[in-house]
């Protein structure tokens, strides 16, 4: 399974979806990372050496795509039309992670207009939704009120998604009391992927 994570607005936790999404995958089968992003952040994040998969830049990764099952592609943000066709054609899902957020929305919104005439399969992901406020529950009513698809789990405002990468390791294994709750939403996603 290709899946490509992107978005049009940086800082809306693309690449914590991407590694986590990966880091879920490869408890099933072999999985690839690829950073496609000019940022190289999950690479960045994988310097450590404690992922539980493979990372590879989009330079890197021709060679090493037929060794493992799933691909899950960390895409650089506010990718051009035709760059989001390429996705399009070549991943079995795009999923599109929006901060609740008024100005997150309303790129997400305008990914889907350029989407929807590629028939592309993508889903949104509402991340970094704070349960002390009513945003995440506003977002939802919106995103489901303009009849998107959308996953049922929400990704949770958590510090330890923020300080994860700087240890090189994925929520679960960040000493945070939360962090299996980070985690349990991952696979709660993961799981969707694959009905």
């Amino acid at each position: 399974m290709i899946i490509a994570i992107t978005a049009l607005k940086g800082g809306v936790g693309k690449t914590t979806t991407a590694v986590h999404l990966a880091a879920y995958f490869q408890t099933i089968a072999p999985t690839l990372l690829i950073d496609a992003d000019k940022n190289r952040s999950a690479l960045v994040w994988s310097k450590e050496d404690k992922l539980p998969f493979y990372v590879a830049s989009q330079a890197g990764s021709p060679g090493l795509i037929s060794k493992f099952t799933h691909i899950i592609i960390d895409t650089q943000a506010r990718p051009e039309p035709e760059e989001l066709e390429d996705l399009a054609i070549g991943s079995d899902l795009l999923i599109l992670p929006t901060t609740p957020n008024h100005l997150d929305l309303d790129s997400t919104v305008k990914a889907i207009e350029l989407l929807k005439p590629l028939k592309a399969n993508y889903k949104v992901l509402l991340t970094k939704v704070d349960s002390r406020t009513i945003n995440g529950r506003e977002a939802r009513k919106f995103l489901e009120a303009a009849q998107l698809p959308l996953f049922k789990t929400d990704i949770p405002l958590l510090v330890a998604f923020q300080r994860s990468p700087s240890r090189g390791v994925i929520v679960k294994d960040f000493p945070d009391e939360r962090s299996h709750l980070g985690w349990s939403k991952y696979v709660a996603v993961g799981k969707e992927i694959l009905r």
